[in-house]
């Protein structure tokens, strides 16, 4: 019998980014086809493509032996195919019966039949361990069982694959306990489901078989008996360091930003320890949902710490909102640079003016004109954003450019300590080289620089010193000789200690 489902040198492409090259896959009926790969690998691609959200630019997918071509999501299902997504599609203000059928409603003299859709959800949520009425509302329900009512609505419309994108990742000890169950008894009925997760330790527990993706290519497979960690850590990575990474060796200074038994709202249960120091570059590494952003997030104010201290350069500080980060000299330049580090709709020139607005205000009340625009045309020159002038709109430059003007912005407040959250997420390669020389500069001068990337060889090749993080603690540091690949992988993916 021919695979269930049979993918075929898939191939897309998005501006500047060639997302799959080439990427083939099986998938047999009743199975658990786990499908791992870094942050930015092509798994999420993929799968869009797969459940009809995206297009391919080449390839073929088949079902059954024959060639299908889905045009939209309903296309996806009607062929078997439905997508769980990790940030769940779920109305919090509607019955778990009516997320079921939501959108395809059972109707009776024009009316929608609660009744039947109440009948036909009942049996679906006891086959998956759903002690739930239907009548109940999905705001009430635990992430876990939330994650239950997608599978059912998965299944009631018969899909015959089922793809779950880390849905583990909200879930407790419990939650992702009886999940497991629900996936072995899914399987035993014939339901086939492909697996993603960054926890490795699921993927050796459920998958029957591992396919591995890295830089938006088959990089290998693994058979139920040659799943290990160490294969799989091993498929992961293995890629050269780009040439674009010149470090200049410097000189490093005494602990500048130190940071003791902190405490995030997102992972209380986890203290944090370190510092960084005057000079020095930190990368700090790990998967998706590590709590890297959070971390940031709190040293910078925007979350209040739920314990522990912070010092800068030797004094105790305290950050109570991002006002006392700033004045303290803690900058922060977001991951999401069109919501939170640009104001799209305003002027270069206001932009870059933004942070140091009040502390270059005439009678500390009037905005200066004249002291905006010179320090707007220093920024654009320093940092080389290409802009016909200083009163371009944000939104007509290009990616790299934004983020240059997010950065520009608190610069002129002669930060001492800068935190980068992907400071070079979705920006070309030319861009991509001005923020590292910028991130050496800035070092140079003394500043310390803590930055968060998923590009493993922005962490090797920028980092004096890395700290990796795994399910909100730090699991390990690595210095600038023990930083490699596999290093990285083991730490981030829960394993304590560095090879």
């Amino acid at each position: 019998m021919p695979p269930l489902l049979q993918v075929n040198q898939l191939t897309k492409r998005f501006p500047g980014v060639l997302a799959l090259d080439g990427v083939s896959l099986e998938l047999g009926r009743g199975e658990v086809l786990a499908v791992i790969g870094e942050n930015g690998a092509g798994k999420s691609t993929l799968m869009k493509i797969l459940a009809g959200v995206q297009h391919p630019d080449a390839g073929e997918i088949q079902i059954d032996g024959r060639t299908v071509h889905f045009h939209n999501v309903r296309d996806a299902l009607d062929a078997g195919i439905a997508l769980i997504h990790q940030e769940l599609n779920l109305s919090d203000n509607l019955s778990v019966g009516a997320n079921i059928f939501l959108g395809r409603e059972p109707r009776r003299f024009g009316l929608i039949d609660s009744k039947r859709i109440n009948a036909e959800s009942e049996p679906l949520l006891r086959s998956i361990g759903l002690d739930y009425s239907p009548r109940s509302l999905v705001g009430d329900l635990s992430i876990g069982r939330q994650q239950m009512v997608e599978i059912a609505k998965a299944l009631s419309v018969n899909a015959s694959v089922l793809i779950m994108d880390e849905p583990s990742s909200s879930l407790t000890q419990h939650e992702t306990e009886q999940l497991y169950r629900v996936i072995k008894d899914l399987r035993s009925r014939g339901v086939s489901i492909i697996y993603i997760s960054h926890r490795l330790g699921e993927v050796k527990e459920l998958a029957d078989r591992v396919v591995v993706l890295r830089d938006g290519k088959n990089a290998g497979e693994l058979a139920r008996d040659g799943i290990d960690h160490e294969r799989m850590v091993r498929l992961m990575v293995g890629r050269d360091l780009s040439q674009f990474y010149q470090r200049r060796p410097h000189e490093v200074g005494a602990p500048l930003l130190e940071v003791e038994n902190l405490r995030t709202p997102a992972h209380p249960a986890h203290s944090l320890n370190f510092n960084v120091r005057s000079g020095e570059i930190v990368g700090m590494a790990g998967l998706v949902g590590a709590g890297r952003t959070e971390l940031l997030r709190t040293l910078f104010g925007i979350d209040r710490a739920v314990g522990g201290s912070v010092r800068l350069n030797g004094e105790l500080l305290e950050v109570r909102n991002p006002v006392d980060a700033i004045q303290a000299g803690i900058a922060l330049v977001p991951e999401d640079r069109k919501q939170q580090g640009v104001i799209l709709e305003m002027a270069v020139r206001e932009n870059i003016s933004l942070a140091g607005e009040r502390r270059h205000a005439r009678f500390g009340v009037f905005r200066d004109g004249s002291q905006e625009q010179s320090v707007a045309h220093e920024m654009i020159g320093q940092l080389r954003i290409k802009t016909p002038n200083d009163r371009q709109l944000v939104q007509f430059l290009s990616g790299g450019n934004q983020q240059k003007v997010a950065l520009g912005k608190w610069l002129p407040l002669k930060p001492r300590v800068l935190l980068l959250d992907e400071p070079t997420r979705g920006i070309d390669i030319g861009a991509k080289q001005e923020i590292y020389r910028l991130m050496e500069e800035l070092a140079e001068s003394g500043v310390a620089i803590l930055f968060v990337s998923s590009e493993m060889s922005e962490i090797l090749g920028m980092s004096d010193r890395a700290l990796v993080m795994h399910q909100g603690q730090i699991t390990g540091e690595l210095g600038r000789e023990e930083l490699t690949e596999e290093a990285v992988m083991r730490l981030a993916t829960g394993t304590k200690r560095a090879a």
